[in-house]
């Protein structure tokens, strides 16, 4: 149950980054919109992170939620911010991947 609660707060962590990157891009109450947005991912994200971390290591539950987070905000990026996509960007993505995956085998 903890490693999902870890996969839900990275992936919140992906909606607060998100959040930063919306309202950077807007004007007015729109961008308040967004940075509410932010606070509430945040505060849903770090709440799931602790909670994962009562059962996991620190440090490896702290490297997958950072993964997960840095992994989502970057295909986030691609996506919906049209950031490029380039064989390194895509390549050292991948790598990070396997190490998050690398990490969950050697945690159990």
């Amino acid at each position: 149950m903890s490693w999902i609660l870890l996969v839900i707060a990275g992936l919140f962590e992906v909606g607060f980054a998100t959040c930063l990157g919306k309202a950077k891009e807007s004007s007015g109450i729109v961008t308040t919109y967004w940075y509410s947005g932010f606070f509430v991912f945040l505060t849903i994200s770090m709440l799931l992170l602790v909670k994962a971390t009562q059962e996991l290591p620190i440090g490896t539950a702290y490297a997958v939620w950072t993964g997960i987070g840095a992994i989502g905000t970057v295909l986030i990026g691609i996506a919906i911010f049209k950031e490029p996509a380039d064989f390194w960007r895509l390549f050292f993505i991948t790598t990070l991947i396997a190490s998050i995956v690398g990490l969950k085998l050697v945690s159990d």
